[in-house]
């Protein structure tokens, strides 16, 4: 418990200076990222052949090594959407979240358990997609297993693909957008799947009682009493700062969004709360797909595939993969 002196110190300096509350505020920011990255420095263990380290965060940046599949990685940084900053002997590096997974405690188990039987874990292992990665950048994607059929979209470098036949010696038969096609062997790569976690049954065990340590809520609790505190003065006495904060939380995209590079999908209707109209130029035809939003991202989903726009601002999206290119609002 803080002195009545100090408590009324304390608001007496908030309520002069709000470069003090304004100070105080990001380093209670900083020290609650601070303890999330501690907490980040978890055991994964890798599920691709060859999971490829990159030198930063950005998909395109330099390979710095790669490390073979279920091999033990540290996390120092979980904070990044899509890659996780590791240790590596000489240095860091940073990996791709979807070829990673991460290592559970082992929980003690009594010598009469029985275990799983051997078909239900061929069962798990039947049941689960075979996935490729792409080799090379525009792999194209044709009408069928001949070289001379028509082209019907192009793959980026590094996507991933479910592979539904592989019987024709030179094509794999793929999942796409509106449907399905067929791309040359030669550049795709298999990436082995993650398999979910073998349910066992539920045994009594007798755990003797342990201390648990609180150290963490009573920090976590007296931060967000703190920031509570800040925020408070900061909405009482600042009416400019309430309207900026209402604001800026909220993220709406409306209305067309048009792009003049050679795409597969041209337009974007985006009519309503939760689905867009998309125009498809390679088959000259348009499709309704639900999406939401995160963060600044766009997720379509369409037939169990997923397309992505970046939210550059109100009036401009930036497409990946099938949707490579600028689109800007009409």
């Amino acid at each position: 418990m803080f002195a009545p002196s100090v408590v009324q110190y304390f608001i007496y300096l908030l309520c002069r200076n709000t470069k003090i509350m304004t100070r105080i505020f990001f380093l209670l920011i900083a020290l609650f990222l601070f303890s999330n990255e501690i907490n980040a420095q978890d055991t994964y263990k890798v599920t691709a052949d060859q999971l490829r380290v990159r030198a930063s965060s950005d998909p395109k940046s330099k390979v710095i090594a790669n490390i073979s599949q279920n091999k033990t990685l540290t996390v120092l940084d979980a904070s990044n959407a899509k890659f996780y900053k590791i240790k590596l002997k000489k240095g860091e590096g940073w990996v791709s979240k979807d070829f990673v997974q991460k290592i559970s405690a082992p929980t003690p188990q009594p010598s009469t358990a029985q275990p799983a039987p051997a078909t239900q874990s061929s069962t798990t292992a039947a049941s689960a997609d075979v996935i490729y990665r792409v080799t090379t950048d525009n792999l194209r994607v044709r009408q069928k297993a001949d070289p001379k059929s028509k082209v019907i979209g192009y793959l980026p470098e590094s996507e991933n693909v479910a592979v539904i036949d592989s019987a024709d010696a030179s094509y794999f038969k793929i999942k796409v957008t509106n449907g399905e096609g067929w791309v040359s062997k030669e550049f795709l790569v298999r990436v082995t799947p993650v398999k979910a976690a073998v349910q066992k049954p539920a045994v009594s065990v007798e755990v003797p009682s342990i201390d648990k340590d609180y150290s963490n809520i009573i920090f976590f609790v007296i931060v967000a009493l703190v920031m509570g505190t800040i925020l408070y003065f900061i909405f009482k006495y600042s009416n400019q700062n309430k309207i900026l904060i209402g604001i800026s939380a909220i993220i709406v995209v409306s209305g067309t969004f048009v792009s003049d590079s050679e795409t597969q999908y041209k337009t974007f209707d985006f009519n309503t709360n939760d689905s867009v109209i998309v125009k498809d130029t390679y088959t000259d035809s348009t499709f309704t797909a639900k999406y939401v939003i995160e963060g600044d991202m766009i997720k379509l989903y369409d037939q169990q595939n997923m397309i992505l726009l970046l939210i550059r601002d109100e009036n401009t999206l930036v497409g990946e993969g099938f949707t490579r290119g600028i689109f800007m609002k009409k």
